[in-house]
C-alpha cells in the first residue's frame, strides 16, 4: 500500500526553497507583523467585493508508485474578474513602508503560485493571475505585485517543485515500510515486572481512545520503557505518526533515548529519533550572533543543509547531540537549525516542554496551524509541567526597563524614546496604587505598548542595520511578549504590581491556572500521557494541566519491597517560622546525628531554604561532625554542571579513595567515609538523580516543604479560595508535598535497594498531610528527639537484617 503524505502548501515551499529549487534571492527575514494580521485580511478580503471569495480551502493529491502526495492549503482570496480571468490573491500584513518594497517576498510568491496551479488544475482554466498584496497595518497603504501565467506554465513550474520534492517523499515511503515492519516485530524487551503489564496496556489503549492519561507511576516501574514501547506500538498499528517525549530536565532526555536505543538493539527495531538541545547550549560560538558577520555557519548554511539531512537520514537512526554536531561540523552547518531540521524526520522527538507548550519558541513546523496532529505527546515528570505552564504563559514588565532603554536610546531615536518615556508615565502611575495591588485593568498602559511595538517593528524591518539595533530588537521582544501574554488573558489570570526584593516596580501578568492553555497545546495531539512518580494528589494535577472527566487516571503498583525501606516522623521538631531559632535547629540536629550513626554510610539530607540548611549545619558541624568518619557536602547557590557531577559521584563508593596510595597492591585500603549531603529541597538533587544500590542509603527530609510565604504564593491562595477549592492547599500544601516526595525517592532506586526515609516535622503526622503519603508508605514509625536512635537501629535490623 502506497504512503500517505500529507504537506502543507507552505511547509512544502519553505523547504524546497532552501534546496535551491525555488528562487531565494528575494526571501527576506521572517516578517515581525502577526499581531494584526488577521485584521489586514479580513479588511482587504470585505474591500473586494462580492466576486471575491475568501479563505478558499485547496488541495492537490498525485498517485505515485509508492507513495500518494496531498498538498493542502487555504488561499486568502480567489476573485473571477469582469474580463473571465481568475485572480489568486496572497494578503501579507506588514510594518515596513510597502512603497519601498521592490519585488514580492520568493516565499509569498511561491505559495501564490502553488495555489494557482491546484486552482487551474481543478478548473480547467487557460490561464492565471498571481498577486502579493502587501497591507502597512498602521497606514493600511498597499502595494500590489501581480503576474500573468498561462496554463502551461504555471503547472510546469509546479511540477518542477514536485519533481523537486520527489526523492525525499521516496525516502519516507521506504523509511515507512522498514520503519512498520520492524515495530511489527517488536516485543517488550525484558521480563515483565510486577503490574508492569498492565501500565503498558493502558497507556496502548489512552491512545487507542485518543484520550490523556494521568499517571502516577513510583520509581521502579520502568515508566519510560512502559510508556515508550506501547506508544511505539501504536504507531505500527497507525494510530499515530510520531512521538514527543517531553521532558524538564536533561536526565530524563537521557533515559528516553537509553529506552529507544533499548528496542533498536534487543528488538532489532528500526525507529528515527532526535533530541533537541537549546541553541545557547549546542551552538558552537561563544556567542549566538546567526548572521555570517559573527557566525561561521551562517553564510551558505541554506545551500548546503538539506545535501546534509540527505545524508544524516539515510546514515542515522538517533538524531542525538553528538551527531548533530558531527554532521554540523561536517557541512558547516548550524547544529540547532540542524536539529529543528531534523525533527521533520524523526518518527520521536525528544524535547523540553516548551517546544510544544510555550506560546513563544513552540515547533510551528508542527503546530503553527492548530490542528489536531497525529502525534502522541509523553509528559515525562509532568508534576514539572504546572510551574513551568505557569511560567510560559505568564509575563512582567519592569519599570526600569522602560528607564533603562530610553536612557540608553533617546539621544538616537527619540520618537522611539518619547514613546517609552509614556509608557513610564502609564506604569509610575500603577506604582502610585500601593504594594502588591491586584489590578483588574491595564488597557491604558497596553494601548501605548502597543503603539511602541508598531513604531519599533517598523523601524527594525527598514533597518537591517542601524545604532542600538541590538538593544532595540531586546527590547522589542520583551514588550511584544508582555503584549502577547496579555492578549491571553482570561478569568484564570490575575494582573498584580509589586516591588520585588530589590525594591523594583512590575507589572505581572499571572497565570494562576494553566489548564487551558495547556489543553489547548495538547489537542495538537491524538493523546497525551502525564506521568510521574509523584503526581499526588492526582485530581489536583489532571485538573490544573488539562485533563478533563473523560480522561483516564491510574495509580501504578509499586514493585519495591515495602519492608525494604524504613520510614519514620519526627514528633517534636518543626520548621515552622514560629519555631525556628537556635534551639530548634540543635535539636533537628540532633536527629541528623542519630540517624546517620545508626549506620555507616551515605545520606541526603534536604532543608526547607538555604539559610535554614546553613543554620541547622553550623550546629551539626560544631557539636556532631565526625571529621574521620564523615564528609559533608554543601549544594552551592549556584553550581555548574560540572559541579554537579562532582557532588554525586562522591557518593559512588569507593571514590574518596586516594589512588596514589594503593597501587602497590600490599597497602591495605581504609574504609569509606560517610557521605552526608546538605541539599535544599526541590533543588537540583531533590529529583532526576539516580544513585542505586550503597551510593545512597538514606534520605532526611526536614520541613514539609511548602513554598515561602511571598505576595505571589497569597494571590495563587486567594484564586482558589474564591473558586470554591483549598487555597492554602493549591498555593502551598500540594507544591510542598511534592518536594517532599521527590527527595524522598531518591533512596530506593532498585530492587536490592535497602534505606530509611526521615521526615523531620510534626505536621506530617496531621491527616491533611498523611492523605497525601503514597499507598505503599506502610507503617511508619512515630518517634522523638529520645527515641529516634533506637528507632532507627530496629528498623535497619529489619530491612537490612545481615
Amino acid at each position: 500500500m502506497a504512503k500517505l503524505i500529507k504537506i502543507s502548501v507552505r511547509n512544502l515551499v519553505e523547504f524546497l526553497l532552501r534546496s535551491g529549487n525555488i528562487d531565494n534571492r528575494i526571501h527576506h527575514a521572517p516578517d515581525t507583523a502577526m499581531l494584526e494580521g488577521g485584521r489586514i485580511h479580513r479588511m482587504i478580503q470585505k474591500s473586494m467585493g462580492p466576486e471575491y471569495q475568501a479563505e478558499v480551502p485547496l488541495s492537490f493529491r498525485i498517485e505515485k508508485e509508492k507513495y500518494t502526495l496531498v498538498i493542502d492549503g487555504r488561499a486568502d482570496g480567489i476573485m473571477k474578474r469582469e474580463d473571465g480571468s481568475t485572480l489568486i490573491d496572497e494578503i501579507k500584513g506588514t510594518y515596513r513602508d510597502v512603497v519601498k518594497l521592490k519585488e514580492a517576498d520568493a516565499v509569498h510568491l511561491a505559495q501564490a503560485k502553488c495555489y494557482a496551479a491546484i486552482y487551474t488544475m481543478d478548473n480547467n482554466l487557460d490561464k492565471v493571475s498571481v498577486r502579493i498584496t502587501y497591507c502597512n497595518i498602521e497606514t493600511e497603504e498597499q502595494r500590489l505585485f501581480e503576474d500573468d501565467y498561462a496554463a502551461d506554465e504555471i503547472l510546469a513550474w509546479f511540477n518542477n517543485l514536485l519533481d523537486a520534492y520527489d526523492k525525499w517523499a521516496v525516502y519516507m515511503a521506504d523509511w515507512d515500510d522498514i520503519r512498520l515492519s520492524t515495530i511489527k516485530k517488536v516485543q517488550f524487551p525484558y521480563e515483565y515486572r510486577e503490574g508492569q503489564k498492565e501500565l503498558a496496556a493502558g497507556v496502548y489503549r489512552t491512545i487507542y481512545h485518543g484520550k490523556k492519561l494521568f499517571l502516577e507511576a513510583p520509581t521502579g516501574t520502568g515508566k519510560t520503557l512502559s510508556t515508550v514501547f506501547p506508544a511505539v506500538k501504536a504507531i505500527g498499528e497507525k494510530k499515530a505518526e510520531r512521538i514527543f517525549y517531553l521532558t524538564a530536565k536533561t536526565i530524563t532526555r537521557t533515559v528516553a533515548e537509553e529506552s529507544f536505543e533499548i528496542l533498536r538493539k534487543t528488538q532489532g527495531l528500526r525507529f528515527k529519533t532526535v533530541t533537541l538541545t537549546a541553541k545557547e547550549k549546542i551552538c558552537i560560538m561563544d556567542k549566538c550572533d546567526c548572521n555570517p558577520a559573527g557566525c561561521t555557519c551562517a553564510e551558505g548554511h541554506l545551500d548546503r543543509i538539506n545535501d546534509c539531512i540527505y545524508e544524516f537520514i539515510t546514515h542515522e537512526d538517533s538524531f542525538d547531540r553528538e551527531k548533530i554536531l558531527e554532521y554540523a561540523h561536517k557541512y558547516n552547518v548550524c547544529p540547532f537549525e540542524l536539529s529543528l531540521d531534523m525533527s521533520l524526520w524523526a518518527d520521536a522527538v525528544i524535547c523540553d516542554y516548551n517546544y510544544v507548550f510555550d506560546p513563544f519558541v513552540f515547533l510551528k513546523r508542527f503546530f503553527s496551524d492548530g490542528v489536531r496532529g497525529d502525534n502522541i505527546f509523553l509528559i515525562d515528570e509532568a508534576h514539572n509541567l504546572l510551574d513551568r505552564g505557569r511560567d510560559m504563559y505568564s509575563a512582567e514588565l519592569y519599570l526600569d526597563e522602560l528607564y533603562l532603554f530610553r536612557k540608553t536610546i533617546e539621544k538616537s531615536h527619540k520618537k522611539i524614546a518619547n514613546l517609552v518615556a509614556s509608557c513610564e508615565q502609564e506604569m509610575e502611575e500603577l506604582s502610585m496604587l500601593g504594594e502588591c495591588q491586584v489590578v483588574t485593568d491595564i488597557s491604558s498602559l497596553m494601548n501605548k505598548i502597543m503603539v511602541l511595538i508598531k513604531v519599533i517593528s517598523g523601524w527594525l524591518e527598514d533597518h537591517a542595520e542601524g545604532k542600538y539595533r541590538d538593544e532595540i530588537l531586546d527590547f522589542y521582544f520583551l514588550i511584544s511578549g508582555f503584549e502577547a501574554i496579555y492578549e491571553l488573558y482570561t478569568d484564570k489570570y490575575v494582573i498584580y504590581t509589586e516591588n520585588d526584593e530589590e525594591d523594583r516596580f512590575k507589572v505581572k501578568i499571572l497565570c494562576v491556572d494553566p489548564s487551558e492553555n495547556l489543553a489547548n497545546c495538547m489537542s495538537r495531539a491524538k493523546s497525551t500521557i502525564l506521568f510521574s512518580a509523584t503526581l499526588l494528589p492526582i485530581q489536583y494535577y489532571k485538573r490544573l494541566l488539562g485533563g478533563d472527566a473523560s480522561d483516564f487516571e491510574v495509580y501504578a503498583h509499586s514493585i519495591f519491597d515495602d519492608k525494604k525501606c524504613g520510614r519514620l516522623i519526627a514528633s517534636d521538631v518543626s520548621s515552622k517560622y514560629s519555631r525556628r531559632g537556635e534551639n530548634e535547629y540543635r535539636k533537628i540536629a540532633s536527629y541528623i546525628n542519630d540517624i546517620v550513626t545508626s549506620k555507616s554510610g551515605n545520606y541526603l539530607i534536604f532543608f526547607p531554604s538555604r539559610v535554614f540548611m546553613d543554620d541547622v549545619g553550623k550546629i551539626f558541624e560544631k557539636e556532631y561532625y565526625d571529621e574521620d568518619n564523615q564528609e559533608i557536602l554543601v549544594q552551592q547557590e549556584i553550581m555548574t554542571e560540572e559541579d554537579r557531577e562532582d557532588f554525586l559521584s562522591r557518593f559512588t563508593p569507593g571514590n574518596d579513595i586516594d589512588l596514589s596510595k594503593v597501587i602497590h597492591m600490599d597497602i591495605e585500603v581504609e574504609k569509606s567515609k560517610s557521605i552526608l549531603g546538605f541539599c535544599v529541597m526541590g533543588g537540583i538533587f531533590s529529583e532526576g538523580i539516580d544513585l542505586k544500590y550503597d551510593s545512597l542509603i538514606g534520605v532526611i527530609i526536614v520541613g514539609t516543604g511548602i513554598p515561602l510565604v511571598c505576595n505571589e504564593r497569597e494571590i495563587i491562595k486567594s484564586f482558589f479560595d474564591g473558586t470554591n477549592d483549598d487555597g492554602f492547599d493549591y498555593a502551598y500544601r500540594y507544591p510542598g508535598m511534592n518536594k517532599v516526595l521527590q527527595a524522598a525517592g531518591r533512596v530506593i532506586r532498585s530492587e536490592n535497594d535497602r534505606g530509611i526515609v526521615a521526615l523531620l516535622d510534626e505536621r506530617f503526622l496531621q491527616r491533611s498531610y498523611t492523605e497525601l503519603f503514597p499507598r505503599e508508605w506502610k507503617d511508619i514509625k512515630v518517634v522523638s528527639t529520645g527515641s529516634v536512635k533506637m528507632a532507627v537501629n530496629a528498623l535497619w535490623k529489619q530491612i537490612s537484617p545481615d
